[in-house]
């Protein structure tokens, strides 16, 4: 028995971050954090193999952070109540990526002449990169909480 004209149309809207999104947000930030970590590793042993670990990191983290940057550009487009706060992720994002580029030209020089610069880009590439997935990951709960005000 067919009730298609009595049954209510349900219209599923998604709203929040794509999960694709959120898993290259999540992914961005430890690579990063790791090759701050294999500076200081390097910083305080003098091994080769934490230079390289560093650059190897880093190359990933700019991989997850372009991907992520994409996916920030559309949000910024879709975001219905959240320009701002998709505009800020998406900025900070670039300013992320383009820090780690700057980072993984610092780490293709000599070990040791990367040294000093290197380990503090590091450190600052993953601060911006733990606030940019803060604010990106953030969307979620700030939509959960609008929806529960406006059923109020």
């Amino acid at each position: 028995m067919s009730t298609t004209a009595e049954s209510p149309r349900i219209r599923v809207v998604r709203r929040g971050v794509n999960p694709l999104h959120g898993l290259l947000l999540a992914g961005t930030f430890p690579l990063y954090l790791t090759a701050a970590l294999s500076d200081y590793a390097y910083a305080t042993s003098y091994h080769i193999q934490w230079s390289t670990f560093a650059s190897w990191s880093i190359a990933g983290g700019l991989v997850f952070n372009g991907l992520a940057w994409l996916f920030a550009l559309g949000g910024i487009v879709m975001a219905s109540g959240q320009r701002g706060r998709a505009a800020l992720e998406c900025l900070l994002l670039l300013v992320t990526f383009v820090l780690g580029f700057v980072n993984a030209l610092v780490h293709a020089r000599d070990a040791w002449a990367m040294m000093p610069t290197g380990f503090v880009l590091s450190i600052v590439i993953a601060l911006l990169s733990l606030v940019a997935a803060l604010i990106g990951l953030s969307r979620n709960r700030a939509i959960a909480q609008e929806m529960a005000g406006g059923r109020s």
